[in-house]
Parts: C-alpha cells; sequence; structure tokens
C-alpha cells in the first residue's frame, strides 16, 4: 500500500524548493569558507560571544580597559619608531603617543592605573640614531 499525501500539504515547501535550486546551480559552492570547517574546531567549547570577538577583531577594535589599550600603544609607538625611515617620522610618532599619555595622566580613564610617562622625545631620536649606525 502507497502512502498518500494529505491534500494541501506539499512534498516539498518552497523554502526547500529555493535550497534546492540554489544547490543545484552551485550558489553555496562559491560562498567563502564552503567546504572548510567552522573555525575552532570540534573540540572547542561554545561561546556565546564568539560573534561579538569576531566582529570586535574584524573592525580592530579592542575590549581592554582604556589605560592597557593605551598601554599597548605606547608599546606600538615604540617599535614604530624604532622602525621609522626618518627622524622627522619618529619625532611625530612620539610626538603623537605623548599626547595621549598627557591627556590620560590629566584626564584619568576608567581601570587601571595608567603606569606612564611621556616619553623623552630626543632619548627615543638617540636611541633611534644608533641603531642605524649599527
Amino acid at each position: 500500500m502507497t502512502e498518500r499525501k494529505p491534500p494541501g500539504v506539499s512534498f516539498e515547501s518552497w523554502i526547500d524548493k529555493q535550497i534546492r535550486e540554489a544547490e543545484e546551480r552551485g550558489d553555496f559552492a562559491r560562498l567563502p569558507g564552503a567546504g572548510k570547517p567552522l573555525p575552532g574546531g570540534p573540540d572547542t567549547s561554545y561561546d556565546e560571544m564568539w560573534w561579538v570577538k569576531q566582529k570586535m577583531a574584524h573592525e580592530g577594535l579592542s575590549h581592554l580597559p582604556p589605560t592597557l589599550a593605551l598601554r599597548k600603544e605606547a608599546e606600538d609607538a615604540r617599535a614604530a619608531a624604532a622602525a621609522a625611515p626618518s627622524e622627522p617620522v619618529v619625532r611625530r610618532i612620539i610626538a603623537d603617543i605623548n599626547d595621549k599619555i598627557s591627556e590620560a595622566l590629566r584626564r584619568p580613564p576608567p581601570g587601571p592605573l595608567l603606569g606612564l610617562a611621556p616619553f623623552d622625545v630626543d632619548a627615543v631620536v638617540r636611541d633611534w640614531h644608533e641603531r642605524r649606525q649599527r
């Protein structure tokens, strides 16, 4: 005996049909990451904030408190100054980070203590010259 479908009920819904036709056209094959495992792997525990973290990483945002973010920025500025192509660029990089540090010292942002003082521009320039002579 064959089973009959109830009247008015389609075996393939409109949505199922759209998915099937898109699959037949190969629309899913062109999606980024198609055929690759999901990031994190099967042994990664579920994190309900995964999409927030992914978006922040994609946008280059930080979830650090402002003082810690400024410490990181100061460290990056020091490294950028060491790799700068000219003395005026070194001075500009250090002057920019010094402005931010001075502002944070005048109006402390929330979070742990800053623990930074503005850089001595002349000392950084001397270090830059010494590295270039080696």
